[in-house]
């Protein structure tokens, strides 16, 4: 599986920092899956789920109330406001 690096940040510090195979979110224009080789974007992200794919393969998941994802070609930041795991 291709990795990239992921940072989930917020206002209490990073929630995950480290190598993931896929992110999946509700962005403003909708569900959004970015893997490894994503083009380079920003968005907004809108409240919900969201799940990363670790490197084995195994699923995290997690509540955010919204925020910002920029996707740029070393790594993917999501910046939320409120961020949890279930």
């Amino acid at each position: 599986m291709n990795t990239f690096h992921l940072i989930v940040a917020g206002p209490g510090g990073n929630h995950y920092d480290g190598q993931a195979g896929c992110i999946l979110l509700r962005a403003s224009e909708g569900d959004l899956a970015v893997m490894a080789g994503h083009i380079p974007m920003m968005t907004t992200v809108k409240a919900g789920e969201c799940r990363i794919t670790c490197p084995d393969g195994s699923e995290r998941v997690g509540k955010t109330d919204g925020g910002l994802l920029t996707v740029a070609e070393d790594a993917v930041t999501l910046l939320s406001g409120n961020f949890e795991w279930k």
